[in-house]
């Protein structure tokens, strides 16, 4: 079900922690991987790299017209951390995002599959719809520090709202592209153990000390990884536009919470 053999499938984030194990995970599953990123990822794993910065609208145009057609699959794992600030968050974890998927569509092949990666942090996105409507309709890159102040989005809650907006948008898309078979989902990890967890935890604080005690350990970019891949395959066509939680088990543990089951 998870044969991937002949399949032509875009990583972003290719360079490091979830993407470079999906890269990775992929090209030992027989898929042919392209990597995108703005630093060279691991050429083991990794048939073809493109450079390519995802703030920046002409290094996106350039680099899906690198990519070339009959593309398989599509996985949005390239992002900021917290500490970069607002702007940059939002800009890369969005705006370059969808900038990309949607230069990318029309190189997509029938039943394609498009995984983006967001996480526990977008858990909250209903009680924020109005500011996420906002963020999905713009579409300059050069508005994004004026859509924050209308709406209240600070560096500390940057990240959040990207993600918050990455699944409500991935909702959005769940039939869009359904006459040609192409899908869209998105996974969301709880903490997991990258190079950037310090940025969160120094942003977080005390919600990431006590996430970090009700875990017991941060996620893997193993534990993520399989799930990528799986939502890649032709085994997961039923699949659409679905939020699939991969945090060991903090999803439940926040609706436990909140719902009084715990």
């Amino acid at each position: 079900m998870n044969d991937l053999n002949g399949k032509t499938i875009v990583v972003t984030g290719a360079a490091s922690g979830i993407g470079a194990e999906t890269a990775r995970v992929l090209w030992e599953l027989g898929a042919r991987v392209i990597g995108v990123d703005r630093n060279a990822p691991d050429a083991a794993h990794v048939d073809r790299y493109i450079r390519a910065d995802l703030g920046d609208p002409a290094s996106i145009a350039a680099a899906a017209a690198e990519c070339g057609d009959g593309i398989d699959a599509l996985c949005n794992i390239a992002g900021l951390p917290p500490t970069r600030g607002r702007v940059p968050v939002l800009t890369v974890n969005f705006l370059g995002l969808r900038a990309f998927t949607e230069a990318l569509i029309p190189r997509l092949a029938d039943g394609a599959s498009i995984v983006n990666l967001a996480s526990l942090a977008g858990l909250g996105w209903a009680d924020a719809v109005p500011a996420i409507k906002a963020m999905i309709a713009l579409r300059d890159f050069g508005g994004v520090a004026a859509l924050c102040d209308a709406h209240g989005v600070d560096d500390a809650r940057s990240y959040f709202f990207s993600k918050e907006v990455l699944i409500a948008w991935t909702l959005q898309n769940r039939w869009t592209w359904r006459e040609r078979g192409i899908r869209m989902n998105c996974v969301s990890p709880g903490p997991v153990d990258t190079p950037i967890l310090g940025d969160f935890l120094e942003t977080l604080g005390a919600r990431a000390e006590e996430d970090m005690r009700v875990m017991d350990r941060p996620g893997r970019p193993a534990d993520i990884a399989p799930l990528v891949a799986f939502l890649c395959s032709d085994g997961s066509a039923w699949i659409r536009g679905s939020n699939i939680a991969c945090d060991g088990g903090m999803h439940s543990h926040v609706l436990a919470n909140m719902y009084g089951l715990s």
